[in-house]
């Protein structure tokens, strides 16, 4: 039984070494495309600032990735969010979004923000940086509201 489980651990280690070696494809956009959100409207930078922090990472084409994205399985999991994010909502091609589209999608932030489903808890646990305080989600919503 020992010697079972030695040769599984031995397996399993390599497996994770293994996995390291999985190229990863990083959401990084090197410039601003003429449809994100900050060439289509006029931010003020505390709100821009905010967004930005709060919900680039996961909602544009621009992740700032932590040091932890460089461990598998962490990066897949992280990669995955991403994409899931950025199908929702992505602020680099919000300009290609028909004007109902655009609409709604605002709706929903305010929405997610009010409701505090956003930024999610998963992410401000780590990123405290990105958690929006009264004052910050009241001045984001504030803003979004002014553009629907």
């Amino acid at each position: 039984m020992k010697k079972l489980t030695k040769w599984g651990m031995l397996i399993l280690l390599i497996l994770f070494i293994g996995v390291q070696f999985i190229p990863k494809d990083n959401n990084r956009q090197l410039h601003i495309s003429k449809y994100d959100i900050r060439n289509l409207y006029i931010i003020p930078k505390n709100t821009l600032k905010m967004i930005e922090k709060s919900c680039f990472d996961c909602h544009s084409n621009n992740t700032d990735y932590p040091w932890y994205s460089k461990i598998q399985p962490v990066r897949y999991f992280l990669d995955n969010h991403i994409r899931e994010g950025k199908n929702m909502l992505n602020f680099s091609e919000f300009g290609n979004y028909s004007e109902r589209r655009k609409r709604n999608k605002i709706r929903s932030i305010i929405s997610q923000i009010q409701e505090d489903k956003m930024p999610i808890s998963t992410y401000t646990i780590i990123h405290r940086e990105a958690d929006l305080s009264n004052q910050d989600k009241k001045i984001v919503i504030d803003w979004f509201n002014s553009i629907k």
